[in-house]
């Protein structure tokens, strides 16, 4: 499945990118539990955001360092998944957070590739979340195995 092609043909359409974040948690339920806004993909790139919402927080008011980790892990999987040949296949082995800032209000997570950097084998993926005054609340490393897909 071309997720980046499915993503372009959504957004075209009226409530397509509505429909396209809901079909990202359909076909992966745990992520729909954040509720993503994917707002911007191309090859190598994918921004998301998460609202602020109770059943995202924690017991101290502010965004749940698993739903941080859960974004992370989201936003990294559909960028490598846009930057990576057609004959790869892609799985996360290990994720290394640092949480630098307590998470409130809108967070955005960024993660950009360099798609020269894509091989087989494991990949370290760097990541960021920003909050709505763009001070950054979470850095992270995920480790991808790259592999070849199976003919």
């Amino acid at each position: 499945m071309d997720i980046l092609k499915i993503y372009k043909k959504s957004i075209g359409f009226p409530l397509g990118r509505q429909f396209f974040n809901f079909a990202i948690g359909f076909r992966a339920p745990f992520f729909g539990k954040i509720k993503p806004n994917i707002v911007e993909m191309k090859p190598g790139l994918c921004v998301v955001k998460m609202n602020d919402r109770r059943s995202v927080r924690n017991h101290i008011g502010t965004i749940n360092a698993g739903a941080m980790c859960t974004l992370t892990e989201l936003t990294a999987g559909l960028a490598v998944d846009s930057a990576i040949p057609k004959n790869l296949r892609w799985l996360p082995r290990g994720m290394s957070v640092a949480y630098l800032k307590k998470g409130k209000g809108v967070l955005t997570a960024t993660c950009q590739i360099d798609k020269n950097k894509i091989k087989t084998g494991d990949v370290l993926i760097p990541l960021e979340i920003k909050d709505n005054k763009n001070d950054t609340v979470l850095t992270a490393e995920i480790t991808f195995y790259i592999s070849e897909r199976k003919t």
